[in-house]
């Protein structure tokens, strides 16, 4: 299990095809990962922002365990 003591970050962007991408190869080498998705919209849903990149609204995280990190990297690296 995936706790906040014993996780490393293995991805962050804010494209979601890349998070996804990421996501299916860690699933395919059947490493467990959590994640989480900040959206940056979220205190300026009525008003906006004139000029806003809507590409980089949503940070995008995955974590894996620390025993999994350095294959995950390899993994991923690989791909």
């Amino acid at each position: 299990m995936i706790m906040i003591w014993n996780q490393k970050e293995v991805f962050l962007g804010y494209s979601l095809q890349k998070f996804n991408e990421v996501r299916e190869t860690l699933s395919a080498n059947k490493i467990e990962y959590k994640y989480r998705i900040v959206n940056q919209n979220s205190r300026r849903k009525r008003t906006g922002i004139f000029g806003e990149n809507q590409h980089y609204s949503s940070t995008y995280y995955i974590y894996v365990h620390k025993k999994d990190y350095e294959y995950a990297c390899k993994v991923l690296q690989s791909s």
